[in-house]
C-alpha cells in the first residue's frame, strides 16, 4: 500500500522549470480551490471531522490548513517580489491546526483560497521568467526561488486533495 501521507508522493522539484511547466503549475494552482471544494462535497460534519490517515489531521483541518499553507505562500510571493530576497517568517504548522477557527465551516477557507487565489494566479501570468527567479530566504530550508515556490504549492494543493478523496474511497463515502 502506498504511504498514506503521500498519495501523490513527495514533491519533486523539476529539473528545468519551462515555461510550459510554469503555465501548468500556475493553471494547477488557479483549479485547486475547485477541486478542493469538489473533493469535500456532500460531506456530513462526522466525516469532516475524520483523519484522513492514523494520527493525521482531519479533513476539516485539511481544508484550513490549505488556506492558511497558501496565504503564507501568496505573501511570501508577494514579498519575493517587491523586495530583496526577503527573510521568511515560518510557521508552526501543528499548532496553527489546532487554533478555534479550524473548527469553523470549510466555506470560510474555501471562499478565502477562491478569492487568494484569483489574486495569486492574476499576478503570476502578469509575471516574466525573470521574476520567476526572484526568492526569498526560508530561515529553515534557505532560498527558494518562486519557480521552487510555484511548483511546491501547486503539489500541495494536489496533495491535500488527494487525502480526502484518497479516505472517501477508502470508506466508500
Amino acid at each position: 500500500m502506498k504511504d498514506p501521507r503521500f498519495p501523490i508522493g513527495r514533491f519533486a522539484m523539476p529539473g528545468d522549470m519551462t515555461p510550459a511547466f510554469r503555465n501548468a503549475y500556475i493553471e494547477q494552482i488557479a483549479q485547486a480551490p475547485a477541486r478542493l471544494r469538489d473533493a469535500v462535497a456532500g460531506l456530513a460534519d462526522a466525516q469532516l471531522d475524520t483523519p484522513y490517515r492514523e494520527r493525521g489531521w482531519t479533513v476539516r483541518q485539511l481544508v484550513h490548513h490549505v488556506a492558511d499553507s497558501h496565504m503564507n505562500a501568496y505573501v511570501r510571493f508577494r514579498l519575493a517580489l517587491t523586495e530583496s530576497e526577503p527573510t521568511i517568517k515560518p510557521y508552526d504548522q501543528e499548532r496553527w491546526a489546532t487554533l478555534a477557527d479550524a473548527e469553523l465551516p470549510l466555506d470560510v477557507s474555501l471562499q478565502l483560497l477562491d478569492a487568494m487565489h484569483a489574486r495569486w494566479v492574476h499576478v503570476m501570468r502578469t509575471l516574466d521568467e525573470s521574476a520567476f527567479k526572484r526568492a526569498f530566504l526560508h530561515p529553515e530550508d534557505g532560498r527558494i526561488t518562486l519557480n521552487e515556490a510555484l511548483a511546491r504549492y501547486a503539489w500541495h494543493g494536489q496533495h491535500h486533495t488527494a487525502h480526502v478523496t484518497a479516505l472517501r474511497k477508502r470508506m466508500g463515502w
